[in-house]
This record gives C-alpha cells, structure tokens and sequence, in this order.
C-alpha cells in the first residue's frame, strides 16, 4: 500500500513522536493566482474528455463607419458574426491512503492534515492548468534595451528581454489600450509575475504611491499594487522559466481564459476496505480550461513579457 502508514516514521508514525509539537506544521502554499482570472462556465453533465463549446461574437461588420443620418434617411442595418471555440472536459485529482491503525493511534489530526495538504495541491495544481491557457496567448512582449518594447503575434518573443522596468510598464499599457483591450476592472488591466520578476521595477516604485483604494473594487489575490492603468499580482504556484534577466509577465484585460466546470473540486474518502483497515482521501475536479481567443491577433486579451533566454 502506498500511503500513510503507522509502521514508518516518515510515512506516518512521526505523528506520534514526543519530540514534534502537537501543532499542525504544513508547508504554507499560496492562494490560487492565474486561476481567479478566469471566466467560470457551468458546465454539469458533461463526462471527461468530452467537448464544451462556448460562442465568440464580432464586432459590427463595418464597425466604425459613419453614423451620421439625414431627416429622410432609412435607417441603416448591419451585422456581426458569430464563432465557436471549445474545450476538453478533464479529470483531475490525487488521493492519500493510510491505515485505520495510524488513524487509531495517531495524536495528531490524521484526516485534517490530509485535507490541508489535499487542498494544497489542488490549489497548485488547477492553479498550473489556468497558467498553461494564458501562456498560448499569441502575443509576446520582449524589452531590447531599457525605453523600448518589441511586440510580434505569434506566441514567440522576438529576443532576449532585459529586467522589466517602469518604462516598460507604461509602452505595455500603452499597447493594451492602443489595442482597445477591455480592462479586467472597468478602470485597469492585470498582470500576474513572480516576486523576483517585479523585484527592479518595484525598487523603481518605492518613491511612487503604488496603490489606491477605488470604491468597491476588490484587492485580489497576490495583488501588490497598481501603475499606469495596470494592477500588479504576485505569484509561485508556477515555476520560473529561468531566463537570464528576467522571467515571465502576463498582462490582460477581460475575457481571458474560460473555466467550463462539471464537477467542482471536493474532498472525496474512499470507501473503506480489508474490513475497514484501509482507508483514504482524495480530491477530484472535473473541469477544462481554454482560451477565449486562441487564433485571432486582433482579439488578443493577454500579451506576455518574455524572452528567448
């Protein structure tokens, strides 16, 4: 059986150890980060691997023509297009078995701790599936020099990228808004970077007042503060991509990456077995992830700080 069981230290009978503090001592992890951008579809009764479609809609056909009308004038008609992109519904999950004697003779919380370090992984886990839909975005953003952005479509940067700057910042939010991409909040764009990643450009900020509360708006998770239009989150759910100068930005709006949910994630123990020795916890999701625009440069939502090394 491979799980927790009383007979090994590691695998269990450290829980009764005197030397260990009765405390809990799991390993903090982080909140989930690229997924709460996410726009959450529902999704109920579709099984795995089967497809979930969701339509995407044009703007008018002769959109920014002249609206102008004379006295007399019919008025004028037009129309948009309608589009589909989709997704594969997935099963995702991991359970922890152990003993009823562990269970039994344990002082500490066994099931508890289980949750605890479940729900973790969960976290990371759905957390790396959101991640891997915003990285097939098409644009990528590369620094050459220190006052200068490079932008090419095609999911590759055009070089190496220097530390990310302030001056970087503004040519990006630039860019988003020459863009007309919607902003995530009403008034200001995301982005999601390691700690590392910020690092310059937050030192460049010291001086600057990074953050104003605006009404109802919400803080998210990570979030550390706001620049030229564009609030700044913090991730480590996903590793570092181990560039020379730098490392991964992900810049959006709204209207990112959908999340289509049939089953949500949850907590699941296993029916017990060898007359009620074995036991086990598990946690199960059935769900998928996609990119609302995946092939269209124009609709592009999300453009990514990256480099070649």
């Amino acid at each position: 059986m491979a799980g927790q069981v009383w007979h090994t230290n590691a695998l269990g009978g450290y829980m009764w150890s005197a030397n260990l503090s009765r405390k809990l001592r799991t390993a903090l992890q982080p909140m989930v980060r690229f997924r709460q951008f996410c726009d959450a579809r529902e999704a109920f009764g579709l099984g795995k691997g089967e497809t979930f479609n969701w339509n995407v809609y044009s703007d008018l056909a002769d959109d920014g023509a002249d609206r102008t009308l004379d006295e007399t004038q019919v008025m004028p008609e037009s129309n948009f297009s309608i589009s589909q992109n989709s997704l594969t519904v997935t099963e995702y999950g991991i359970s922890v078995p152990f003993t009823k004697k562990l269970d039994d003779l344990s002082e500490h919380p066994v099931t508890e701790i289980i949750h605890k370090v479940l729900k973790n992984d969960a976290r990371k886990a759905l957390d790396s599936a959101a991640y891997a839909q915003f990285n097939a975005a098409l644009v990528r953003v590369q620094g050459p020099d220190a006052t200068s952005i490079v932008v090419t479509e095609n999911g590759t940067p055009a070089g190496v990228s220097l530390e990310f700057a302030k001056e970087h910042a503004k040519l990006i939010a630039d860019e988003m808004a020459e863009r007309d991409i919607p902003t995530f909040d009403g008034n200001n764009y995301m982005a999601i970077a390691r700690p590392s990643t910020l690092r310059g450009f937050k030192d460049d900020l010291e001086a600057i007042h990074q953050y104003t509360s605006e009404g109802w708006h919400v803080i998210m998770n990570g979030e550390k503060g706001r620049y030229e239009g564009v609030r700044y989150c913090e991730q480590t759910n996903v590793a570092s991509k181990g560039y020379t100068n730098t490392d991964q930005i992900f810049f959006f709006g709204a209207d990112t990456v959908v999340e289509a949910v049939a089953i949500p994630e949850e907590i699941r123990g296993k029916i017990p077995t060898d007359f009620g020795r074995s036991r086990g916890i598990a946690w199960y999701a059935l769900l998928g992830y996609g990119l609302v625009h995946p092939t269209d440069t124009t609709q592009q939502r999300i453009l990514v700080w990256d480099s070649t090394t």
